[in-house]
């Protein structure tokens, strides 16, 4: 597991996706990712391109294996929580270089996603699913 020291941080970044929120800290190391203070292989078990999907905005540029990541995840599911997680990297990596933000962006991974669930309203079924309606 990577140990996290404050005055290593390079970058930092929030990302969210549905009601999933992400802090990601970037730090120099060796491509070890940490997921609420568990490897990221054993937290992203259930899905086979979690990790994948983490690590794109690093691996445009070649430096997949130039950073420790340490991510604190909470709320939603795990597709929703991968997005968050790839969105935060992707804000900490832009801060670092102003020619990877103008890729990142062209490549739309600096876009955040606003879909989120829409809330069921009172006489209906669902958010928009009404009761059949009879006319006779």
């Amino acid at each position: 597991m990577v140990k996290f020291e404050k005055n290593n941080v390079v970058a930092s970044g929030v990302g969210r996706r549905k009601s999933a929120s992400a802090l990601v800290k970037i730090l120099p190391g060796t491509g070890e990712i940490t997921v609420n203070q568990k490897p990221g292989i054993e937290y992203f078990h259930a899905i086979a391109h979690g990790l994948g999907i983490c690590r794109t905005p690093l691996e445009i540029f070649q430096s997949d294996k130039a950073y420790n990541i340490i991510i604190e995840v909470s709320g939603g599911g795990l597709q929703g929580q991968t997005q968050a997680i790839r969105l935060a990297v992707a804000k900490a990596i832009s801060s670092l270089d102003n020619d990877k933000r103008t890729k990142l962006r062209h490549l739309g991974l600096l876009s955040r996603d606003t879909r989120i669930k829409e809330r069921k309203k009172c006489g209906l079924k669902k958010a928009r699913k009404a009761p059949q309606y009879s006319k006779r």
